[in-house]
């Protein structure tokens, strides 16, 4: 025997066959004859043309030993995972299954790669996983080009408000601009008129001046006329010439 090598293997069965014709009640294989005459009555039964397919679920034996002399252990189905314990040189591996049964199976139905069934169905799950991920990268470049639109007329009523706020703010400028200069002559109004009220007070008090000026010239030139009078009055008396007696009185 070689020197113990694990490695792992597949079952492959290159050649179909059922376990109830290769093996008799007392598990040993089924005399040739009988097997011919099976199907030589197989093929006597009349047949419609109907489509069939090859079933890849077919069993090989794990036996205790290296040799088809020894008891069957189990049956193990194709594609079924193995380690490789040793190979004998009469073409039988010894095998550990995984749950950790071990035995002897025929090295010619060992592969060192998955059975097609396998991978067809690894490749089935890659397709659908990849038929997943092209759905949901569809739907978000979906959602993408939907935000894109979005953002676009998002954008285009931003570039109007923009629009529309330069316009305002324009207008503002100019409101500001007319504001001040309002502002500023207001101001000069308010200087003029402050001015103005100081000349207005200014000649108030000229005029209050003037008419107190006045009331006291007034005063002054009756005061004149009245001791004018009172002069006249005690003077003409003694302008008037003094009459004679008259001596015959």
């Amino acid at each position: 025997m070689r020197p113990e090598n694990k490695q792992e293997r597949f079952v492959v069965i290159h050649k179909p066959f059922a376990l109830n014709k290769l093996f008799s009640p007392s598990k040993l294989l089924v005399p040739n004859k009988l097997l011919v005459a099976v199907l030589l009555a197989a093929l006597s039964i009349p047949v419609l043309a109907q489509t069939r397919y090859v079933d890849d679920e077919l069993l090989i034996m794990l036996r205790s030993g290296a040799g088809n002399q020894f008891r069957i252990l189990d049956s193990l189905t194709s594609g079924t995972r193995l380690e490789v314990l040793e190979e004998d040189a009469s073409g039988y591996s010894r095998v550990r299954t995984s749950d950790g049964q071990e035995g002897w199976v025929l090295t010619r139905y060992l592969s060192a790669e998955p059975i097609a069934r396998d991978r067809l169905s690894a490749a089935q799950r890659r397709l659908e996983q990849a038929e997943a991920e092209l759905k949901q990268s569809q739907e978000q470049l979906s959602s993408l080009r939907a935000e894109r639109n979005e953002l676009a007329s998002s954008e285009e009523t931003l570039e109007s408000r923009v629009g529309n706020l330069s316009t305002e703010l324009e207008r503002i400028k100019e409101v500001s601009s007319n504001a001040l200069t309002l502002d500023r002559r207001n101001r000069e109004l308010q200087e003029s008129n402050q001015q103005l009220r100081k000349e207005v007070e200014v000649l108030t008090a000229e005029n209050e001046r003037l008419e107190a000026k006045k009331e006291s010239d007034f005063m002054l030139l009756g005061a004149m006329l009245v001791g004018a009078g009172v002069l006249i009055a005690v003077v003409l008396p003694w302008l008037k010439p003094t009459r004679k007696t008259d001596n015959w009185a």
